[in-house]
């Protein structure tokens, strides 16, 4: 069977993030978010989240110009993998096999249509804490105590030239479920929420108003509650980190959000989605229009100006 089935994929399992202040990243996502490193491999750095029970979810990359490098996903099984496989390398996306990341099994390479590099695989190191044993069996590791507190790698929200094709690729290829869109009077698709299994989204693709390829509009992290992320704003404001946009409540999703940009220039997002979750299984996706949008977020806060215009890498 080379049709991918609903949720084939089971999470975002980890994210590279490119940075030209890697010292500077690096101090953001150890210290101020409480992130843990695990290994080095050449100039990059791996960091986990304190309950990802996998042994990482951030590579840290120095690099000239900040954005985004390969993404993995894992997978529900190596059935789903199996089929996964065989849709993209159908539609001529793939990139091959390569022997895995630190931590991560043999991964298969692709790119999506706007050619941001993406992986999926099955075998996976589960992490085993030591020094930092929790007092709970159930949860991966000690909760920090300190900082922000990132809980888990949450989504990645893409920018993409075209974003009808991306989303097509996901829906065809990767058996992708919408759960809310933007559509405008022009009949394009501003933006496009897709999840992996309950969650509200785990991948989002959003218009480029630059029509550049393969870059980034943020990453997301989720803590625990809502007042984890008014403690987050103020560690931001007393760090002196650009705070974009927030806190304040999504429209889209009802998510709970916080945006800054880390020393690198990367947009990161603090997400809580509280108890929403997606159960049904004829799910209609929901869409909204370009006179919705216009009224801001959930609670009439307009959506700043840099959320349409920054990504990353920059554009001159």
């Amino acid at each position: 069977m080379t049709q991918p089935t609903k949720r084939d994929i089971a999470h975002l399992g980890n994210v590279e993030l490119f940075t030209n202040e890697f010292d500077k990243s690096y101090w953001f996502f150890n210290d101020l978010l409480a992130m843990r490193e695990v290994a080095r491999e050449g100039d990059s750095v791996f960091l986990r989240c304190w309950d990802d029970y996998e042994v990482w979810s951030l590579k840290l990359t120095p690099r000239d110009r900040s954005g985004v490098g390969e993404v993995g996903y894992r997978v529900s099984s190596p059935e789903a993998l199996d089929r996964l496989v065989a849709s993209i390398e159908a539609a001529g996306r793939g990139a091959g096999w390569r022997d895995g990341e630190f931590g991560v099994g043999r991964s298969f390479h692709f790119t999506d249509p706007d050619g941001h590099p993406q992986y999926l695989y099955w075998d996976t190191e589960w992490y085993q804490a030591t020094d930092d044993k929790p007092a709970l069996k159930n949860q991966a590791s000690r909760f920090p105590g300190h900082g922000v507190n990132a809980r888990r790698l949450d989504h990645i929200n893409y920018l993409a030239a075209n974003v009808e094709e991306n989303a097509e690729f996901c829906m065809q290829c990767l058996g992708l479920e919408t759960t809310e869109m933007i559509r405008l009077d022009s009949g394009r698709t501003a933006a496009h929420w897709f999840h992996f299994q309950q969650k509200g989204y785990d991948l989002v693709y959003s218009g480029d108003w630059t029509g550049s390829n393969g870059r980034l509009h943020h990453i997301a992290f989720a803590p625990d509650t809502r007042e984890d992320i008014l403690k987050a704003a103020d560690i931001f404001l007393e760090n002196a980190i650009h705070i974009e946009s927030g806190p304040h409540k999504h429209a889209i999703n009802q998510t709970f959000f916080l945006y800054v940009w880390e020393p690198g220039g990367n947009r990161i997002e603090f997400a809580q989605a509280g108890a929403r979750l997606l159960t049904q299984p004829d799910h209609k996706p929901v869409v909204w229009t370009e006179e919705e949008r216009k009224k801001g977020q959930a609670w009439g806060m307009k959506t700043i100006e840099t959320f349409h215009t920054h990504g990353t890498p920059p554009v001159d």
